[in-house]
């Protein structure tokens, strides 16, 4: 068995509420925290929000999450729906002003724990940024990922290439990117 040390999921599996349910679900408990860049949230709108990927497939991977704690992608409202896909877009154009990737995986594990998702009842979009050639011998041969850079700088590099885009504003240095509706 292969180990890799990555101290940052301690914070996961040590989680105070771990029983699912809207109260548990990290995906409604993280927005509310007024820690955005702890959290890895990188941009906000109204009706949903961006964050880093504390296990990334690749560095940049993203996920899109609308606020509201819905499990079932047909039960989004046409607000949430439009904002989800909006977000999506500007992830996107963000991932690639901040890490210049050559093209992108984009999906959701939607159905339940047979789909393969940690997080079954709330929605949500991963964005995995891809460049050509960035699966080597280590996934292969050892059945190892190496990721080449820590959240926090990516999160830095993410966060300033969100502000960039038109009508973004940052509230404080380590909040998300607000986009006005």
């Amino acid at each position: 068995m292969d180990q890799v040390f990555a101290p940052w999921r301690i914070d996961w599996v040590e989680r105070e509420d771990r029983d699912g349910g809207i109260d548990g679900c990290p995906f409604c408990v993280l927005p509310e925290r007024d820690a955005d860049r702890e959290s890895r949230i990188v941009a906000r709108s109204s009706r949903s929000f961006v964050i880093l990927n504390n296990y990334p497939y690749n560095p940049g991977h993203a996920m899109v999450i609308p606020y509201d704690h819905e499990g079932d992608y047909a039960g989004l409202g046409e607000a949430d729906l439009l904002d989800h896909a909006c977000m999506k877009q500007r992830t996107f154009e963000a991932l690639r002003v901040a890490l210049g990737p050559d093209g992108f995986n984009a999906g959701m594990n939607h159905g339940g724990a047979a789909a393969g998702g940690s997080i079954d009842d709330h929605v949500h979009t991963h964005v995995v940024p891809r460049w050509g050639g960035d699966t080597n011998f280590m996934p292969v041969v050892s059945d190892t990922k190496v990721i080449v850079e820590a959240l926090d700088d990516t999160w830095e590099r993410v966060h300033d290439a969100f502000a960039e885009l038109e009508g973004a504003t940052v509230e404080g240095e380590d909040d998300a990117v607000r986009f006005a509706d």
